[in-house]
């Protein structure tokens, strides 16, 4: 893919010469603008739309630094290429702190450029492919209104909600649920013989047939409350044209599933209800009514406590999101018992149930996951095939596996990242400290600023990262260094201290005897394989 580019360079030569000498094409770019400042620069940017800006730190009128402020808020997708001399260094620090891409020393070599914008580009790269995993988790989390819909559908037919409740919810949820009447109409489907393996495509097959027959019906509300278990609940004007539907549409579900699929339906109905509150006696009838009509014996259908699987679908989502912010795998147990334990087995025999119980779960962690900047496919592969995962879980136990998994996955994630950060930070710090350890002024004020933490929070993970505190560790820099000058020059003990950032001589030399053993002096005499 090529991207575009745009050069910001007061000095004219310059400019021409990273324009004409650079071969934009084989770096995958294409050249889009120029200017001599950033004022005049940045209408032109506005209208190119570049991918990324090369831009000049000091110049006239308006120049990189103040640019890449205005960028940053206008344009923040756009990456920054700053070209700094030698003697601009706290300008391309200021600059890092804005959050440019890269930043070259000047003289400018083709070269050299050529190999950043390769880096930019793989950059570039790396930042559609996320985007695209965004965006497919975006469609994921936008197909959540549907899951929302059914578990308010499912929560309606169990009696979980009062009528004001309902209504409310219903309106959020784009449902228009007001009526005269409710009638439920529950279809239970078996397909082909049970020793088969599962076939998805006829599943999906009743689902479609029966979707078809209720249309697009805005009185008709459709959802489901088992791998093979669908309810409809139907609104009306009239409680005799409920009961006469629901009674029609009974046999037209037999006859169109049965003509058309390998399996076989039973269906019940349930009274007409007059009120919203009492859709659950209508959804407990039609039930019952399967079990008295079915032809296998079992009565399974509707057992267990209606009331208890209500109360399982609702999530602590803060509870979950807290737990991934601070919890460890060693508290999972008492976690899981806490917050998710109430998924008993009448639960488990529920598609619908254990749908929202589980993509709610997947869901949380990945946007947590993405949150930490995390690939949310390679961090919890699961969220790839839930369906699949959902069509095993049979049993409590395998519902708490998959939970821990997905969990786990996330906090090992979270862990290597904190992990990733600090090892970052202290390698920023001890680049500080190695390049200042000669000013006798530097203190863990100084440090802790230049990786944006206070000074106590850094001082407690340098000494958790390294074992040694802030202290010890700059002692150790400027022993060595004064080891080092007294080794290989003729400097006196004096101006060894003042290079090994000790101003006071005489605290020199007792630090050194107390770190070494020995005065600088009698170490300069000892023999090269002595005491060090």
């Amino acid at each position: 893919m090529t991207y575009k580019v745009f050069l910001v360079e007061d000095e004219i030569v310059a400019r021409e010469g990273i324009r004409d000498n650079v071969d934009w094409k084989s770096a995958g770019f294409e050249f889009c603008g120029e200017a001599p400042d950033g004022e005049m620069a940045l209408p032109l940017i506005e209208a190119a739309r570049p991918d990324v800006l090369i831009t000049d730190i000091k110049m006239p009128f308006m120049d990189g630094l103040q640019l890449c402020k205005i960028l940053r808020e206008r344009m923040p997708e756009v990456k920054i290429i700053i070209l700094s001399g030698h003697d601009e260094f706290h300008y391309a620090q200021e600059a890092v702190k804005l959050g440019v891409t890269e930043y070259l020393l000047k003289p400018l070599g083709v070269q050299d450029l050529h190999h950043v914008l390769g880096k930019v580009a793989a950059q570039l790269d790396q930042d559609r492919l996320e985007r695209e995993k965004l965006n497919r988790l975006k469609n994921q989390v936008e197909d959540d209104l549907a899951l929302r819909r059914e578990k308010f559908l499912l929560k309606l037919v169990m009696g979980g909600m009062l009528s004001p409740e309902a209504i409310q919810e219903s309106q959020q949820l784009g449902l228009d649920l007001i009526a005269k009447g409710y009638l439920v109409v529950v279809v239970e489907f078996e397909l082909g013989r049970r020793a088969e393996p599962f076939n998805y495509s006829e599943h999906e097959q009743v689902e479609q047939i029966i979707s078809r027959l209720v249309g697009n019906n805005p009185d008709v509300f459709l959802t489901k409350a088992g791998v093979e278990e669908l309810v409809l609940i139907i609104k009306g004007d009239s409680l005799e044209h409920l009961e006469q539907e629901g009674c029609f549409l009974k046999g037209l579900i037999r006859a169109e599933v049965e003509n058309r699929t390998r399996g076989s339906v039973r269906v019940g109905v349930g009274r007409p209800q007059d009120r919203i509150g009492h859709i659950h006696q209508s959804f407990a009838e039609a039930l019952t009514n399967i079990q008295q009509n079915g032809t296998d014996g079992t009565g399974q259908v509707g057992s267990g406590s209606e009331t208890d699987k209500v109360g399982l679908l609702d999530l602590d989502r803060s509870a979950l999101e807290n737990f991934l912010r601070y919890g460890v795998k060693d508290e999972f147990d008492d976690f899981f018992e806490a917050y998710i334990q109430p998924l008993n087995e009448a639960a488990l025999q529920s598609y619908l149930v254990k749908n929202y119980i589980f993509v709610d779960l997947v869901l949380i962690v990945a946007k947590f996951v993405h949150q930490l900047g995390g690939n949310v496919d390679q961090v919890i592969p699961e969220i790839n095939y839930v369906e699949t995962l959902l069509m095993n879980i049979k049993t409590f136990d395998q519902l708490t596996a998959e939970t821990r998994q997905v969990f786990g996955s996330a906090l090992a994630f979270r862990d290597s990242q904190t992990q990733n950060q600090y090892k970052t930070m202290i390698h920023q710090a001890k680049k500080y400290i190695e390049g200042h350890y000669s000013d006798p002024d530097l203190s863990l004020i100084e440090v802790a600023a230049q990786v944006n933490l206070s000074p106590s929070h850094f001082s407690l993970v340098f000494s958790r990262e390294t074992g040694e505190t802030f202290k010890e560790y700059l002692t150790k820099i400027r022993i060595d260094r004064a080891k080092e000058l007294l080794r290989t020059t003729g400097l006196k003990s004096f101006e060894v201290a003042y290079q090994s950032g000790y101003n006071d001589p005489h605290y020199f030399s007792y630090i050194f005897r107390k770190n070494t053993g020995f005065s600088p002096q009698q170490f300069r005499l000892q023999p090269q394989s002595g005491k060090k």
